[in-house]
């Protein structure tokens, strides 16, 4: 008797190994969240991903759920237009931030989350503002929503591009005073600055390898797309899993599949297989879709587009520009990370980055994803495009999406705009060989 092996569906994304690790991570993460209450590990704390103190907040047995990672999972899962749509019956403006209007959507729907279980209500509410006013509203509604504490930890603005003495003291005095005797009070758990010490000793580890699987990408070709597979890359460090062994596992066979596809000359995985011939390199500003993520992703590599470096997937840290967690100062260090952040840097700091990255990557150009409903990202958008085009030369587009909200995303407008942009990088590079031969 013979068998016929079963063919793969063409609508399954192929994934390479580091990507089913991540989504496997993930998955154990929610499991662990919604059997937190039955399994008494611990308490509950909902916090964001930008100023994400996750090192923290293991020193008091806490679970880290984050609203943002839900919002981004219901939207891959194709769940948060309905969500989206609840929150705006409720008197949500059309203008909120679709990630808070799919957190709102999925609570008034009995807080199912992404993988089909309930959510557990956070017993603390953390928010280190490094940014996004937004933050600020959405944890007032959540406070509402669950009657529970919230934590407020300041970061100072870097308007000038610096982190002075005084703002790095300034946020020591509130974790000394607000942050951690609340954490206590909320746990049960006397804190451990040594407990803290290890942790951050993790994320370190973990921090070095990110950042050579990020500037892999300088390799012709990139073995890496750094906006669309870099998503599945930053999850469980941007998470739940920063200063965790499981982080530094991760990370350590990560880089060892990178390596391995360096060593090849091979270049990204895409959900259809390796991408072919390299043909553009592009530097990208904004987060991307996530309603219409692979199709949206596809658009790129069906042209032979690689991102080699992305704005976007430094928002919970910006560590290939040096920052590290460091063991020796366990206070300082998560005040830095916080006023570091990507959405803490003035619109001059953006551009310096974006342009050097154009420049260190040998890319052929800034591409803009402008998103609907997040002005973190989206105000000074063009200001910042019209810089990098002067500064390095090369040419720069703006395309037009949202976040979760699938009523924004027009394939077709997106397409055009994008076919339109390698048109452009074509011509630019033919004025320059017809110069060149002159």
């Amino acid at each position: 008797m013979t068998t016929t092996a079963k063919r793969p569906d063409p609508k399954d994304a192929l994934k390479d190994a580091s990507m089913v690790k991540q989504k496997d991570m993930m998955a154990g993460h929610y499991e662990r969240l919604s059997r937190v209450e039955e399994t008494g590990e611990g308490k509950v704390a909902a916090t964001f991903v930008p100023g994400n103190l996750n090192e923290l907040i293991m020193c008091f047995d806490l679970v880290n759920n984050l609203p943002e990672v839900n919002a981004i999972q219901s939207g891959l899962r194709k769940q948060s237009g309905g969500y989206v749509m609840d929150a705006e019956k409720a008197g949500h403006s059309e203008d909120v931030c679709t990630y808070v209007k799919s957190d709102i959507g999925m609570m008034a729907r009995g807080n199912i989350g992404p993988h089909g279980k309930k959510l557990p209500d956070p017993n603390v509410l953390l928010l280190s503002y490094t940014g996004c006013f937004t933050f600020m509203k959405w944890f007032e509604l959540l406070r509402e929503q669950y009657n529970c504490e919230t934590i407020m930890l300041h970061t100072p603005y870097t308007g000038d591009g610096k982190i002075t003495r005084n703002m790095i003291e300034y946020m020591v005095k509130q974790l000394k005073e607000q942050v951690i005797p609340t954490l206590e009070r909320v746990s049960g758990v006397k804190f451990d600055i040594d407990r803290l010490r290890e942790y951050l000793k993790k994320s370190a580890q973990a921090e070095d390898d990110l950042v050579w699987v990020l500037q892999s990408a300088k390799n012709k070709p990139s073995p890496i797309d750094a906006y669309f597979g870099g998503i599945y890359y930053i999850g469980p460090i941007f998470g739940a899993f920063r200063g965790t062994d499981d982080a530094i596992d991760y990370y350590r066979f990560l880089r060892e599949e990178v390596e391995d596809r360096v060593a090849k000359g091979l270049g990204p995985v895409t959900p259809d297989g390796d991408m072919g011939e390299e043909k553009y390199r592009l530097v990208t500003e904004g987060p991307p879709n996530y309603t219409n993520f692979r199709q949206f992703w596809k658009m790129f590599y069906d042209e032979g587009a690689v991102v080699v470096a992305s704005s976007y997937t430094k928002v919970g840290g910006v560590y290939d520009l040096g920052f590290r967690h460091d063991p020796d100062k366990p206070l300082e260090t998560p005040a830095e990370y916080c006023l570091g952040g990507y959405t803490n840097r003035s619109l001059p700091q953006r551009v310096d980055m974006l342009a050097n990255y154009i420049n260190e990557y040998e890319a052929d150009g800034l591409l803009v994803n402008s998103i609907k409903s997040c002005n973190s990202f989206s105000a000074g958008q063009l200001l910042i495009m019209r810089e990098v085009e002067k500064r390095t030369g090369k040419p720069a587009a703006f395309v037009e999406t949202d976040l979760v909200d699938p009523r924004y995303f027009s394939a077709a407008n997106v397409k055009n705009r994008l076919e339109s942009y390698f048109q452009m990088i074509d011509q630019k590079r033919s004025g320059q060989r017809i110069k060149g031969a002159a």
